[in-house]
């Protein structure tokens, strides 16, 4: 029997390798998800494996696989067949995601030297500061400028990032990976993806460090450009895990102006101190509520954010800047419960642009050495 591949059917693959899975961002041809190609009469009959039966994103597949496949000259309709993977196709297409010299337990790429991945955990003294909402606001501003994003949805107990988000899938396990859903270019994960309904989360220190862990190390998040993690309020079990797992994240304070909430930020920030970790700067959430006559009233007070920056800077001995405040915009709100960051629906309101604003800060700011392998070596004589 001939297994000579005709032009066609060369050309049919070679149109394919411009689809991408739409979870994991590469080539079906490269992922080894194109199990065969055949074309005849003018009909291109494709056989793609899944990763999963039930794949939520096969839709998507076969759109992308039918417009890629009839710009081949030629071609005048495309059948496609769906299969699944193998135990061994997919432990193969693990090797493919890791790479061949990736250890056999899963480490977290964002602690490890040559990471260029920038981590922000966005902390918060108390709860109902709105850090959640300057979280996803704040990532879905960078995912706008062009940067791979990430976002962990950290706060175990009160996660609402997926929501706000507006994530509706679930991840898909291949092997002992994880593909985490995505939302406006921004890929998520929250432990809200692993319960039932609206189920409560009752777990203890070890449970949550083990959580934040597998997030970390067992979700495939491709290469990053920022790395965001909605923490819980206060200096509990989960950030004590951060900075054992990730010791180079850096720190994002949220406060309002209210001066008891800006006290109790500024312990929330203190915590670098035995962390170790950097602060990059303090929020000031819900700054005042702007009047249709254009004045302002102060809802919560004033100055919270930068006694926040002036108070840490003093404690850390380095800078700590206010990186902006956010006035109260009942559309922030609306945006959220609607799955769809106010960045996006209104970038120029008040609220939006003040956070894009400081996305713009985070985006700029230039990548720190600390940590890293320079690979210099002593010139031999």
């Amino acid at each position: 029997m001939s297994t000579a591949v005709h032009a066609d059917d060369q050309a049919v693959l070679a149109a394919l390798a411009s689809v991408n899975d739409p979870e994991i961002k590469r080539p079906i041809t490269e992922l080894g998800m194109v199990e065969s190609v055949k074309v005849d009469a003018g009909v291109a009959y494709v056989r793609i494996l899944l990763t999963v039966a039930g794949c939520p994103l096969k839709d998507t597949l076969r759109t992308d696989i039918t417009a890629a496949a009839t710009t081949v000259a030629g071609v005048t309709s495309v059948e496609i067949d769906f299969g699944v993977m193998s135990p061994d196709q997919r432990q193969d297409l693990q090797k493919r995601l890791r790479g061949p010299n990736a250890a056999a337990e899963p480490v977290i790429p964002f602690a490890q030297p040559g990471s260029r991945t920038r981590v922000y955990a966005v902390a918060s003294g108390k709860g109902g500061v709105g850090k959640s909402s300057v979280t996803v606001n704040l990532a879905a501003a960078l995912a706008a400028r062009g940067l791979s994003v990430g976002v962990v949805d950290a706060d175990i107990y009160g996660h609402s990032v997926p929501r706000m988000l507006g994530v509706q899938g679930r991840p898909t396990q291949v092997e002992d990976m994880i593909m985490p859903p995505q939302a406006h270019g921004v890929k998520v994960i929250s432990i809200g993806m692993f319960t039932s309904g609206n189920a409560a989360v009752v777990w203890r220190g070890p449970m949550l460090h083990r959580a934040l862990q597998q997030f970390l190390a067992d979700v495939y998040w491709g290469d990053l450009d920022v790395l965001l993690l909605d923490l819980p309020p206060g200096t509990g079990d989960i950030a004590i895990s951060l900075a054992q797992l990730l010791p180079t994240a850096e720190i994002l304070v949220v406060t309002t102006p209210q001066a008891a909430a800006a006290e109790v930020a500024e312990r929330a920030g203190a915590i670098s101190l035995q962390t170790h970790q950097r602060l990059v700067g303090v929020i000031e959430n819900m700054s005042w509520l702007e009047l249709p006559d254009g004045s302002r009233m102060e809802v919560f007070g004033a100055g919270g954010g930068q006694t926040v920056a002036d108070s840490l800077t003093r404690l850390t001995g380095a800078s700590v800047p206010l990186l902006g405040q956010i006035p109260l915009d009942t559309g922030v709100r609306e945006a959220g419960d609607e799955g769809t960051p106010a960045v996006l629906t209104a970038p120029n309101s008040p609220a939006g642009a003040a956070l894009n604003a400081i996305a713009d800060r985070l985006a700029l700011r230039r990548e720190s050495l600390v940590g890293k392998s320079l690979g210099l070596s002593p010139a031999k004589r």
